[in-house]
């Protein structure tokens, strides 16, 4: 497939302000508090069609600016505004992001294979939730073995705070992180530091606050909406021009901020009919893009389909991305070892699901689920994937924070439960992330919160959260306010608590376990056919293996004896694992890796 050169529109010149405005019947660009009335753009093709331009707008220096469409006298941002420092519902502001003089001339880049990634929200990653208060951090996730750092959206929202699904202005960065050029310096220090940025985009659906696309043109399909709202109109009439735009962003984030991936938020909500996906385009131009600048990027599927076509080449009719989330290994990490069985855990209720995870990438791979009440998912090719393709975890942003009082595994689970969680993530076959603070068992919880300004909003998003848990037989009293202040306060990391107790003694286990994965290839290398696992559910033990290291996992109170591994104890959980002769005893919530 030939790829375009996606870029950005010029950020110099006066076709920096060029809109696509297709039905508007007059547009006036109001720049620097003067009025520039706005033609149609001439051109010779369909991809001019609707397009104004205004030869004499300002060709330089920075400004802020606003559109006024068919005589209308409230001027509205721009779709494509690289700055909104008074808010999404007011002017824009140009943004050169080629005037940062960038350091990291030296870095290369890295794959995903053999990486770990930590998952982290700007706002509640430190107490002054900022961009560059989160780079001063990064000399401690280096020391923890970080090789990226995945970022929650940081595009342009309403209000001060939230988890920045609601963005609206996606070619923007929220202000209260710092704005662009903070995010400019957040990635140059992250890769001095020899950390990859892998950043969260959300482009199936905007907020509900500050939405002005459907103002310019044919950005949703009105009536087609998917959980959040409309969707976004990628196949229908004018698609082309939304597929231009959002292709422009991924180009945007590859090469102006530089980053090293994107997280692509919930893609089975993409409705994409077209015979050419938009994932498929996204891969494309990633591989387009990397082979400009010279190292890899890599693109990350959020997922529930359990369809691995996401992840295999486009000459096969694949998407062709690097990789994708498995919600199964999250789903049978969890149930074993907190015992939660309810909603879409019941299936994964045994050590064999949790075994066939480990071998097979999906427990649901053409498999009835009772949650779907039908069958789900489809075999994984490990001929055509690497497990390093499936990007997995113990806990994230949403598995927490979706949870009625956004608790963590930590706040209820002993540290014997939390290490067995951390053995599996950090010596399974998949590439695994971590969500901030898990590290250390933080016990903070991670709540959902929002900060709408408009009363009637927020009081609609809290009442909706209550009832959504009501519905499930939650107390309300015990739901968090989304919208009370209290509920974002509280799900701040408290960093003392790291060199404490069990908090050190996890933290400390992290970086064993992260230390003994980069230097052991066989918890890297080797594809889908080197994993092998047996257990007894009645038992509850489960040994699996990756080529010379073989993992014993004890997930049962009382303490268990097994035939010995292996020839050498490379690492153990707790320090009552007894290895004599041919057998090893594992204390209970305990394991033990073995290197032959």
């Amino acid at each position: 497939m030939t790829q375009q050169n996606y870029a950005a529109k010029p950020v110099q010149g006066p076709q920096r302000f060029d809109i696509w405005a297709p039905e508007a019947g007059s547009v006036t660009l109001l720049a620097g508090g003067e009025r520039y009335p706005m033609v149609r753009r001439p051109g010779t093709g369909p991809e001019d069609d609707g397009w104004w331009t205004a030869g004499e707008a300002p060709a330089a220096g920075e400004v802020d600016y606003g559109y006024l469409l068919d005589g209308d006298e409230t001027p509205l941002p721009d779709p494509r505004t690289r700055r909104q420092p008074e808010g999404v519902h007011a002017l824009s502001r140009t943004f050169d992001p080629g005037t940062y003089q960038w350091q990291d001339t030296g870095w290369q880049g890295r794959a995903l294979q053999g990486a770990v990634i930590y998952e982290l929200h700007l706002g509640t990653f430190t107490p002054e939730g900022t961009l560059d208060a989160a780079a001063a951090k990064l000399d401690y996730l280096a020391g923890l073995g970080i090789d990226y750092v995945e970022l929650l959206p940081v595009n342009a929202f309403n209000g001060t705070h939230n988890w920045g699904y609601d963005g609206v202005q996606w070619f923007a960065v929220h202000e209260g992180y710092g704005g662009p050029a903070a995010y400019q310096r957040f990635v140059d220090a992250a890769h001095a530091a020899g950390i990859g940025v892998i950043q969260d985009a959300v482009y199936n659906h905007l907020g509900p606050s500050g939405n002005y696309l459907p103002r310019f043109g044919p950005y949703l399909k009105h009536g087609e909406g998917n959980t959040w709202g409309d969707s976004v109109n990628l196949d229908g009439p004018g698609s082309d021009h939304v597929r231009r735009y959002i292709l422009d962003n991924v180009a945007m984030w590859l090469r102006d901020y530089r980053v090293d991936g994107l997280r692509l938020d919930a893609v089975h909500a993409l409705k994409d009919e077209r015979a050419v996906h938009i994932l498929e385009e996204f891969g494309a131009l990633a591989d387009d893009i990397s082979a400009e600048v010279g190292r890899p990027l890599t693109l990350i599927a959020e997922s529930d389909l359990n369809n691995p076509r996401l992840l295999y080449p486009r000459n096969v009719n694949g998407y062709g991305l690097a990789g994708q989330w498995s919600d199964d290994f999250h789903h049978a990490v969890h149930v074993n070892v907190s015992g939660e069985t309810t909603g879409y855990y019941s299936d994964f209720d045994s050590l064999g699901a949790l075994a066939k995870v480990l071998r097979d990438g999906f427990f649901h791979d053409g498999s009835y689920s009772s949650f779907r009440g039908r069958r789900h998912g489809r075999p994984i090719d490990a001929g055509a994937v690497h497990p390093a393709a499936l990007v997995v975890c113990a806990q994230n942003h949403d598995q927490i924070g979706n949870r009625a009082t956004g608790d963590r595994l930590s706040q209820s689970l002993p540290y014997g439960s939390l290490a067995l969680a951390a053995v599996l993530t950090l010596t399974g076959p998949f590439t695994p992330m971590l969500f901030m603070g898990e590290e250390y068992g933080a016990s903070t919880p991670w709540q959902f919160f929002t900060s709408h300004p408009e009363p009637e909003l927020g009081k609609a998003t809290a009442e909706g959260r209550i009832r959504e848990f009501e519905r499930m037989g939650w107390d309300p009293a015990v739901v968090p306010d989304p919208q009370d202040p209290a509920t974002f306060t509280r799900s701040k990391l408290d960093w003392a608590e790291a060199s404490e107790g069990d908090h050190a003694r996890l933290l400390e286990l992290y970086r064993a376990l992260i230390l003994l994965r980069r230097s052991t290839p066989d918890l890297t290398a080797l594809g889908f056919e080197a994993t092998e696992a047996e257990f007894d559910d009645d038992a509850r033990w489960l040994r699996f293996r990756r080529g010379g290291v073989q993992v014993l996992l004890n997930f049962a109170e009382q303490a268990v004896t097994l035939d010995r591994a292996g020839a050498e104890l490379l690492l153990a959980t707790d320090d009552a694992v007894r290895v004599e002769g041919g057998k090893v005893e594992l204390p209970g919530l305990s394991a033990a890796i073995f290197g032959d």
